[in-house]
């Protein structure tokens, strides 16, 4: 296959050409997934592929038509904790392991009417809690540049399947990096919209104040096209509000919304600490060719980050606590008979049933730091230090065009590494949560291989304003210079 038409906007241009290639396409798909899913797990259900043509029969049509949508014939996965009517929806967690939506979340109504085809729900740790995917009730997730190594998380079934060829794009979700730190460790790219750009009706809650829907796909164009489609108000959803579209335009032309001298700021509390040498010296690199290439760098100090994981935390637990109890085991999800049985033993054998280990560790943190005696000590004093932070980057960034850093410290761990220690696997969101706890658009770019593992950098703008984000990107993107990486796992198909 060619590599033009693995990315979302070069399979538009052929489609374009010739609408018949969807059925071409489709077929090479699951070729791939016939070859690799077993080895990737990047999906916990996958739509057949007599279904998909079906689908992609009113696709052809309306592209012959000349009346197709944006992300017509795309195959775009879809994280499972974003419900689609009548295909289940798991969270990656027994809890929901029947659980069949009657309705679809905005977001997939919004990528629907514009002719994508869902080819199947991905992978996760259970209800978004964990950086590597290993976390999910069913099996862990495997990087396809390195099968014995994370392919980050939350949403690694999402970034697998588009490393691996297994999808067009893919839609993820992001409350301290989920969506950033698999496409860092798979060469994709993720990005984090600004909070409230994308509704979140539909999607099932783990910390609300910070959980934000985010297209991976393997260029810059290609989350900037899904982003024009699923960004906007809701009604259904209070928190949402208007977008400004525009985009993929962004990234056809970006010198045109773009100062014509660029300032990225270095924020050097989450360059020095924690960071492994390779990791550091790859972004020291790439800070040399944005110099090289008249880009100005200036390195600072925001003594408030280093407090920024911490409340992060404190305050994610704090509202995963809260959203999970609707979990009781009578109106949805895993059920046991109530009759002539007092409710708290019900709710307790459901709930130590149905959580997997982490989710309870969380909703057993999240209840302490909100409990009367400890309020004010921890979730009050958490909620102060995310407004320093917020003030103190967006200070910031009125000054700069963005803020550039590793998107992840570390090199994509092996299997089993991290998930043992809770704090460290903690410690690897400290360059992800900044963006989260300001409510502001972060994204992440393939900036290097090394040691046959990706690198990438990640660009943090100014609140809504995406569309110079996405344009100052796919000027680094172009800068540093990496074809759309395919991973040793799937090169023989292209």
């Amino acid at each position: 296959m060619d590599r033009e038409v693995l990315t979302l906007s070069g399979l538009r241009a052929k489609l374009a050409e010739n609408p018949k290639f969807l059925y071409e396409y489709i077929e090479f798909i699951y070729d791939v997934i016939d070859a690799v899913e077993g080895k990737v797990k990047a999906f916990i259900t996958l739509r057949s592929k007599d279904d998909v043509l079906r689908e992609a029969d009113r696709v052809v049509d309306k592209l012959i038509e000349g009346r197709a949508g944006r992300l017509a014939g795309a195959l775009l996965a879809v994280k499972d904790n974003i419900v689609t009517k009548g295909l289940r929806t798991t969270c990656a967690s027994k809890i929901l392991s029947d659980f069949i939506p009657p309705y679809n979340a905005t977001v997939v109504d919004r990528i629907l009417r514009e002719d994508a085809i869902i080819i199947g729900k991905t992978n996760m740790d259970e209800f978004a809690m964990g950086s590597t995917t290993e976390n999910s009730a069913f099996f862990p997730t495997r990087n396809p540049w390195d099968l014995s190594r994370v392919p980050g998380g939350s949403s690694g079934g999402s970034a697998a399947a588009v490393s691996a060829l297994e999808a067009t794009a893919a839609l993820g979700t992001d409350t301290g990096g989920s969506v950033r730190a698999p496409a860092a460790f798979t060469a994709t790219v993720g990005l984090k919209p600004t909070y409230g750009l994308v509704s979140r009706y539909g999607l099932i809650a783990y910390a609300s104040s910070m959980d934000q829907v985010g297209p991976i796909g393997r260029t810059v164009t290609d989350v900037s096209i899904i982003l024009d489609v699923i960004s906007g108000r809701d009604v259904k959803d209070a928190t949402s509000t208007h977008s400004r579209g525009g985009y993929r335009e962004a990234t056809v032309e970006p010198f045109k919304v773009l100062h014509p001298k660029l300032r990225v700021a270095v924020i050097e509390e989450l360059v020095v600490g924690g960071v492994e040498k390779p990791v550091k010296h790859s972004f020291l690199r790439t800070l040399r060719k944005l110099e090289s290439n008249g880009i100005d760098v200036i390195w600072l100090n925001m003594p408030i980050s280093r407090y920024s994981l911490p409340a992060y935390y404190i305050i994610a637990m704090a509202e995963a606590s809260s959203n999970l109890a609707r979990y009781d085991g009578i109106r949805y999800g895993l059920h046991e008979s109530v009759e002539g049985r007092p409710w708290y033993e019900v709710y307790t054998n459901v709930r130590t049933r149905g959580f997997g280990k982490e989710v309870k560790h969380r909703i057993l943190l999240g209840s302490f730091v909100l409990s009367a005696g400890y309020y004010d000590e921890y979730y009050l004093r958490a909620s102060k230090v995310r407004k320093i932070v917020r003030d103190s980057l967006l200070a910031i960034l009125r000054e700069h065009d963005a803020v550039i850093s590793p998107t992840m410290p570390v090199l994509p761990p092996k299997l089993g590494e991290r998930i043992a220690d809770p704090l460290k696997l903690y410690a690897i969101d400290i360059n992800t949560v900044l963006a989260n706890l300001a409510g502001v658009p972060a994204i992440s770019i393939p900036s290097d291989i090394v040691n046959d593992l990706p690198v990438a950098v990640q660009l943090m703008g100014n609140e809504f304003d995406e569309v110079r984000l996405v344009a100052l990107a796919r000027v680094v993107e172009g800068i540093i210079n990496l074809a759309p990486l395919v991973p040793p796992l799937v090169r023989r198909y292209v």
